[in-house]
Formats: structure tokens, C-alpha cells, sequence
């Protein structure tokens, strides 16, 4: 069992609307073989916008992202501009897993909710969610379910 992951109850569900899906998988293959990242933006448990975000890491773009804080700032701006949420950010992981690293789980904030995408030879595969539990040990698991309605702003 991988340490960053918790067994146990679902701890929420989050509604992707097929275009956000789209975006995130598009993004992904994009990006490869680099870590894409972007925000998830909504209300509740739907998101509705996949937001494109530059990874700005300095740490090698094949096994880290980073979310700099003015680009951070802009997703929250466009959240609060739409009426919505800052849910939390989506990444992939190429040629890994659809599971949290130890890297994700050392700069995971407790609120948002973690999209990772796998992406394979460059193809979209599993996508999974996470949120980061309340002591900050692991992550649970997130349900993902898909839905008709979105839009994706990159």
C-alpha cells in the first residue's frame, strides 16, 4: 500500500462535466512528456472550468508541477469573477500512476481536492481524485463521475 494513500471511506464525490474531462486529458497529452497542472473551478462538488496553469516548477517539469502564486491569484479571480468556487488543481502524472506521489502529499493543502491524470507514451488513461486528510498523513479517495455539462478556458 502506498503510504500517501488512505484505505477507507469515500470521502466526496466530484462531478467533472465532460468538457472539463476533455480539457484535463487534452492538457495532459499536450503537456507530455512534462507535468500539466490547471485549476478546477465550480460549486460544491461540480466543477465546470478546467483552467490551464503554466507548471512553473524549476524542479525538473517530468516529475513535479508547481502553481506559482500569481498564477494561483488568477484562478481565484476567475472563480470569484464566474460566481464560483476554487475547487483545487488538476496534474498529471506521465508515465506514473493516477496516484499521489510524495511530492503531492508534502504541498497538498487540506481543502482542495487533487485531480491526477496518468498519462501514457502520451495518451490520456486513469484519472483519479484525492483530498488531502484532516491530519495531513494521506489522501482519500475522491469519487469521479462525469457529467454533460462545462466549459474549459485555458
Amino acid at each position: 500500500m502506498d503510504s500517501t494513500v488512505s484505505i477507507g471511506a469515500i470521502l466526496q464525490r466530484l462531478k467533472l462535466a465532460q468538457p472539463v474531462l476533455d480539457a484535463i486529458r487534452r492538457h495532459g497529452r499536450q503537456a507530455y512528456p512534462n507535468e500539466c497542472c490547471g485549476a478546477l473551478i465550480g460549486q460544491e462538488d461540480h466543477v465546470i472550468e478546467a483552467l490551464s496553469l503554466p507548471n512553473t516548477t524549476a524542479e525538473g517539469p517530468r516529475q513535479r508541477f508547481l502553481v506559482s502564486p500569481e498564477d494561483y491569484r488568477i484562478a481565484e479571480e476567475r472563480a470569484f469573477a464566474a460566481e464560483h468556487e476554487l475547487l483545487g488543481f488538476y496534474h498529471s502524472h506521465p508515465d506514473h500512476p493516477a496516484r499521489p506521489s510524495q511530492n503531492d502529499l508534502a504541498h497538498a493543502w487540506p481543502f482542495f481536492v487533487y485531480v491526477i491524470l496518468a498519462v501514457r507514451e502520451g495518451d490520456p488513461a486513469d484519472l483519479t481524485a484525492w483530498r488531502l486528510l484532516d491530519d495531513r498523513s494521506a489522501f482519500g479517495v475522491v469519487e469521479v463521475t462525469c457529467g454533460a455539462s462545462g466549459r474549459h478556458r485555458t
